[in-house]
């Protein structure tokens, strides 16, 4: 009898012991990253196709948004190696979020009184405006010189729009599927003028191949707040990646991440935005 309970008992703490094996994990996949950082990985969602912003390349990752973004992972308690970087489309940003692809999203995510019924967001970490990118001849001096001429924008964008219906209403405005196709059109002179935010367009005339042959024109037609994506409720990651986005502009990260992605185009850029302070809406 005393030997069957002794079995008993034994086998009851193996049935334990598997249990807290099977329920600690341990599998390498983190899915979106624990909320309090140092877990196996965490899952960063950026875009692949802006240079100076986030651009995939054979050797890795580049840009504005990826800097913040692996300094603000590491402030989580993540390496470099534990970032995985994932290809989010501006289309699909909340419900990445929502469904938990990824932990955080920085992807030129202007911060909007409609997507924050949807998202919460740290920051903002830059103020960008919309802009025009002129050759840098150009004698394109202000919007209304625009009349007449041809302006690009890709499809689907307000951008060409809101220049067509505020100041140049005369312009011509071009679609293209992509600012890459937009820059290459403004090169050739098959258009005069490309327009989306600032940041996006000094990304692309840093470019090795463009310096010097593209200028912004310094308009400021709007104010675009870009803030980190989060999961809407998660208070703690947006705290944590607020004391982050703080720390990094203190000790002057924010800065070198500036001047690395988009001196070459001599953007004017605005200092860095205090946290939880969103510009308005030009009117």
């Amino acid at each position: 009898m005393k030997l069957r309970k002794v079995s008993a008992a034994a086998a009851a703490a193996l049935v334990l012991s598997i249990t807290a094996t099977a329920c600690g994990g341990g599998d390498g996949d983190n899915e979106g990253g624990s909320g309090s950082g140092g877990g196996d990985k965490i899952k960063i969602g950026i875009k692949y196709d802006q240079p100076g912003l986030g651009l995939k390349e054979p050797g890795g990752f580049s840009g504005f948004d990826v800097d913040v973004a692996t300094y603000v992972a590491k402030e989580l308690g993540y390496n470099a190696d534990q970032i995985e970087f994932v290809e989010t489309k501006s289309a699909d940003r909340e419900n990445a979020l929502s469904r938990g692809d990824v932990k955080i999203i920085a992807a030129t995510y202007s911060i909007t009184d409609e997507r924050k019924q949807k998202v919460d967001f740290a920051g903002p970490y830059l103020l960008a405006h919309q802009d025009l990118l002129i050759k840098a001849d150009s004698d394109i001096s202000d919007g209304t010189d625009l009349n007449g001429k041809k302006l690009c924008s890709v499809a689907g964008s307000t951008s060409a729009q809101n220049v067509h219906d505020t100041i140049a209403p005369k312009a011509q405005l071009k679609q293209y599927s992509g600012y890459s196709e937009c820059i290459a059109a403004l090169q050739s002179g098959a258009v005069d003028a490309v327009t989306t935010d600032d940041s996006i367009l000094a990304g692309f005339a840093a470019q090795e191949q463009y310096k010097g042959k593209f200028k912004l024109a310094g308009l400021k037609l709007s104010n675009e707040n870009y803030g980190i994506g989060v999961k809407k409720g998660d208070t703690e990651t947006v705290n944590k990646v607020n004391a982050a986005l703080e720390k990094m502009v203190k000790d002057k990260a924010w800065d070198k991440a500036v001047q690395d992605n988009f001196g070459p185009a001599n953007y004017k850029n605005e200092p860095a935005p205090k946290i939880g302070v969103i510009v308005p809406p030009k009117q």
